[in-house]
């Protein structure tokens, strides 16, 4: 039985500082000293600003070109329709049997379980999911819970927005329901809140995660290596401790992380935090996001290059997902010369 977390009337500290982060595109430009003249915010309403402080505080006063301010900054570039664009590049919809239920791959299943995050990355490929209409409930459905206990499903992977924007007593719910599919071999967290707000990686979510009676992999996205501090390393030691196996997918953007010596410098230095690369995504097609991507060439040239300069352990696969495919696939294999 996995306890319940959560005492009534009591606000966690991460749940405080999600509620003081940056909502304003003028307030975060200012905070940073930069005049709001220099860049031309968009119109994006439905799919606004959200920055904690302490992933501002990693970003350099004065810089409208630093790196983490441009994976969360709107800028009018949003708004430029680009034909090979779309609201739902990877036909995600066409592949839910249920509300918040994603089953796409061969022995997996991904629930959507919320779609809350604690930033809001402006190339997410998820920035225009129809979370209400896909909405899990608060418990699992008998129904849910049936199609999740299959032969053909050994692995659920829990994702949103960022599944661990809920609370641990709705976290321990879910646990205690998953833990009792007779089929399931491992359970994968998808989140960015151990980088993005290590405050919510406490010792009680530690220790909810350590009691599931199965393999627990979390994956992380970092994009810069200046994304780690000390404490985010903090964050992700006590999850190793827990016996958690950490790794690393990254999106590879324009003018951010499009350099080898950046995406080297990032699987270094991940690292050194506990944490294994594993992918390197070429940027997804979603509307709004085409000025961050990059050409093909540069993924195939970046991969070679980081072939030469790398271990084997720390080289990370440099991967596209494309609409109708069964798997993910290697850059490699589909650019031609």
């Amino acid at each position: 039985m996995i306890p319940r977390l959560d005492a009534p009337g009591h606000t966690p500290a991460w749940q405080t500082a999600l509620a003081r982060g940056f909502s304003s595109v003028e307030a975060l430009l200012e905070h940073l000293g930069i005049r709001p003249q220099q860049t031309l915010p968009a119109k994006a309403a439905a799919f606004p600003l959200r920055v904690p402080r302490g992933f501002v505080a990693r970003m350099e006063p004065g810089n409208i070109d630093d790196p983490l301010l441009r994976q969360v900054l709107p800028v009018a570039d949003e708004n430029t329709i680009h034909p090979d664009y779309a609201c739902d590049p990877l036909a995600e919809q066409q592949a839910m049997p249920a509300p918040g239920l994603l089953h796409k791959y061969h022995g997996r299943a991904l629930l959507t379980l919320t779609g809350a995050c604690a930033i809001h990355c402006r190339y997410c490929f998820r920035r225009h999911f129809p979370y209400t209409e896909q909405r899990l409930e608060r418990s699992l459905s008998e129904t849910t819970l049936a199609q999740l206990d299959s032969p053909e499903i050994e692995e659920i992977i829990l994702s949103g927005g960022d599944p661990l924007t809920l609370g641990d007593s709705r976290l321990a719910s879910l646990l205690e329901q998953l833990a009792g599919l007779k089929n399931l071999r491992r359970l994968r967290i998808h989140t960015r809140m151990p980088t993005v707000l290590p405050e919510r990686i406490t010792p009680d979510l530690a220790r909810l995660l350590a009691d599931f009676p199965l393999p627990v992999t979390m994956v992380l996205h970092v994009n810069h290596p200046n994304e780690y501090t000390r404490e985010t390393d903090d964050a992700c030691r006590l999850l190793r401790k827990s016996g958690i196996l950490l790794l690393n997918q990254a999106v590879l953007l324009n003018k951010i992380n499009d350099k080898e010596e950046i995406i080297e410098a990032l699987c270094k230095r991940g690292f050194e935090a506990g944490i294994l690369p594993y992918y390197i995504h070429q940027l997804d097609q979603v509307a709004g996001a085409a000025h961050f991507s990059t050409a093909p060439e540069t993924a195939r040239r970046l991969e070679k290059r980081l072939r030469e300069r790398l271990p084997g352990y720390l080289m990370p696969r440099f991967v596209v997902e494309i609409s109708g495919m069964n798997a993910k696939m290697p850059v490699e294999t589909i650019i031609c010369d």
